[in-house]
């Protein structure tokens, strides 16, 4: 079954893309449909987007991968006061 999805989109940005998949030689349609498979199949990389030196990119990606791995363990709990904060730290 095949089913239809709408959603809505900035129409610059939608422009853009229309004219990058028609340059690359396959349908927008096509485009959305490989993102959307892409996402399910765990094999679209929804990380952070920005402007980051090399060094800071690759501690991201490190940090991201760690907590995939092991969960939050080796970060630092949430803290409602500073003397909490000062109390984890010095233990």
């Amino acid at each position: 079954m095949i089913t239809q999805v709408v959603f809505n989109v900035d129409s610059a940005l939608k422009d853009k893309a229309m004219k990058k998949a028609k340059k690359a030689g396959i349908p927008f349609s096509a485009v959305l449909k490989m993102a959307v498979k892409a996402f399910v199949e765990d094999k679209l990389n929804l990380g952070l987007i920005g402007d980051f030196n090399l060094k800071t990119s690759r501690e991201i990606r490190r940090a991201i991968k760690d907590i995939k791995k092991n969960g939050f363990k080796n970060t630092s709990p949430t803290f409602s006061t500073l003397a909490e904060m000062n109390a984890w730290l010095d233990n």
